[in-house]
């Protein structure tokens, strides 16, 4: 298969149905994609032209998809957004990271607060939207910074704009990030800036400071070969620069999708891997069924228009990195299979049933380019899908 340009879209949540060990995480029964799918503002032609409910448990399906499609299973340890996006560039972690139910220990605030300067409250896990109205206006009145951490593997600080500027609360993220390593090395260390009057509203400045995966994934196969390694959205946090050639920033899905856009007219020659965290973000964690179903909706919408631009020697790959379901008592990540949809001239339309891994992508982009694995997970799927 001659390709030139490979663009991987990662849905930021979109599971599509509880894995055989959801119960151990408390996830039965979760299924992001089947809480969506029936509200009225769930209309995606597109996606479901390509084979989205043909996929394996999914139900529904057209009689003659257009793409690709397959069921991944997680292998990793995790439901977080770290994890599954290592796992999908060709690391499975088989060791959970660290999460704190019960609350931040003592002793990491003590080393944090030691290390920053600065005093902490809350140190609970916490929603994002709730931990800023609780503690907002004792952190304005004081100064100390909002410290929480949720069901995955974060350590996250609040901070209002006006009392702690940008730039100073990313410094005492790089300082936790330093810090929590090893026992304690979270997944993310996330700056979580907010503005304006009591009930506070998060701003867009929200930054990620993720551990170094733990061994090369395939951006840096593919970047060491020579290939180009271009990011949109919080990729280049999640891998922490680590084998990303140049990354772009996005505000918003829509931001996401214009910039992804945009890329079909320059003439690169490798991996465009792309993350909209809104369907996560804004729906999953707020349990906004119809905010999620018409971000979906949107996202099909664009996808109608990003297809036909394509070259024929493109390559698309739209997938997911964990479930977030927004029906479901919990606001907190889910244990899901997720989809994957691989489109172009030169794919064949085949159901791929269910495969083991998020890395079997990693496998096969990398088998696309004829770049060596070199160690990364997975089995690529790129014999059974050319033409």
């Amino acid at each position: 298969m001659q390709t030139k340009r490979v663009f991987l879209i990662v849905l930021d949540s979109v599971g599509i149905g509880a894995e055989p060990d959801a119960h151990l995480f408390g996830d039965e029964g979760s299924n992001t994609l089947g809480a969506v799918r029936e509200h009225i503002n769930f209309n995606c032609p597109n996606m479901v032209s390509l084979g989205l409910f043909n996929i394996d448990g999914v139900g529904g399906g057209v009689a003659k998809p257009r793409a690709a499609h397959a069921r991944l299973q997680e292998s990793s340890m995790g439901k977080d957004t770290t994890i599954g996006h290592w796992e999908i560039a060709g690391v499975i972690s088989e060791k959970p990271m660290p999460t704190y139910p019960d609350g931040l220990p003592k002793d990491m605030i003590e080393r944090f607060e030691t290390l920053a300067g600065v005093k902490t409250l809350c140190h609970k896990p916490y929603s994002g939207t709730e931990v800023i109205k609780d503690f907002g206006k004792e952190h304005m009145e004081t100064g100390a910074l909002i410290v929480y951490t949720s069901a995955d593997s974060v350590f996250q600080i609040a901070a209002h704009e006006d009392i702690v500027p940008i730039e100073k609360l990313y410094k005492y993220c790089e300082i936790a990030r330093e810090m929590l390593q090893g026992d304690w090395g979270v997944g993310r260390v996330i700056a979580r800036p907010f503005e304006g009057e009591y009930p506070f509203k998060r701003t867009s400045r929200r930054h990620d400071y993720s551990l170094t995966p733990p061994k090369p994934t395939m951006l840096d196969l593919l970047k060491k070969n020579g290939f180009d390694t271009i990011s949109i959205g919080k990729i280049y946090d999640i891998f922490a620069g680590q084998g990303i050639s140049e990354g772009s920033r996005t505000s918003s899905n829509d931001d996401g999708m214009q910039k992804t856009m945009q890329m079909l007219d320059r003439d690169f020659n490798g991996l465009c891997f792309v993350n909209l965290v809104d369907f996560d973000m804004l729906y999953g964690h707020r349990n906004d069924v119809a905010g999620y179903a018409l971000a979906l909706t949107n996202f099909d919408k664009w996808l109608g228009e990003f297809m036909p631009r394509l070259n024929d020697d493109d390559l698309l790959i739209i997938t997911a990195d964990h479930g977030c379901d927004p029906k479901t008592p919990s606001t907190d990540h889910s244990r899901e299979y997720v989809p994957m949809l691989m489109y172009g001239k030169n794919v064949k339309p085949v159901n791929l049933g269910t495969l083991p891994t998020f890395s079997d992508i990693a496998a096969t982009v990398l088998d696309v380019f004829g770049v060596e694995k070199e160690g990364v997970d997975g089995t690529s799927f790129l014999p059974k899908v050319s033409l």
